[in-house]
């Protein structure tokens, strides 16, 4: 990627994996899904069952060819997220609460200015954190060791 590209690049996304977006610009303008996934690499995302393409898969070991439907990524922005009161689509600001969480708010004309919530699918793993330490881990007895004393200077390497 040169760096011309890279500079095209969106740095600060405001559309997450499970949000609820309407589609303003296409074939399917005026729709609203939920977007499948984020491809950030080009600027783009999947939206469930919405930008359907064609696509001819030749036959090979192990699957089958023919001609499938499948969903084309849209272009950011073209999609723009739905505000959770009045149901309309809205540019998606940021603000920081009084206990200092930070929270997506909708903004622009005829924006509610209600909280957007983090989808729940974000809070979901998809791979389990392990439970039983592996050959690699460290094990807790070292972690937990006290390597330097700041009061006596022991630890401390000679310089």
């Amino acid at each position: 990627m040169g760096w011309k590209s890279y500079q095209k690049l969106i740095h600060q996304w405001r559309i997450l994996r499970g949000d609820n977006v309407m589609i303003i610009r296409g074939k399917d303008k005026g729709e609203t899904g939920i977007v499948k996934r984020v491809v950030r690499s080009q600027n783009r995302v999947i939206v469930e069952g919405k930008n359907l393409v064609k696509k001819h898969i030749k036959q090979g070991q192990g699957h089958e060819g023919g001609i499938f439907t499948v969903e084309a990524p849209l272009h950011v922005s073209n999609v723009q997220v739905v505000d959770p009161v009045t149901g309309k689509p809205t540019k998606v600001g940021i603000r920081y609460l009084e206990d200092g969480s930070k929270v997506r708010v909708s903004r622009g004309i005829g924006a509610s200015g209600s909280i957007i919530p983090r989808p729940e699918i974000l809070k979901i793993r998809t791979t389990p954190r392990p439970t039983v330490a592996g050959p690699k881990d460290t094990p807790m007895e070292v972690v937990m060791e006290r390597t330097y004393d700041p009061k006596t200077g022991k630890g401390m390497p000679d310089l």
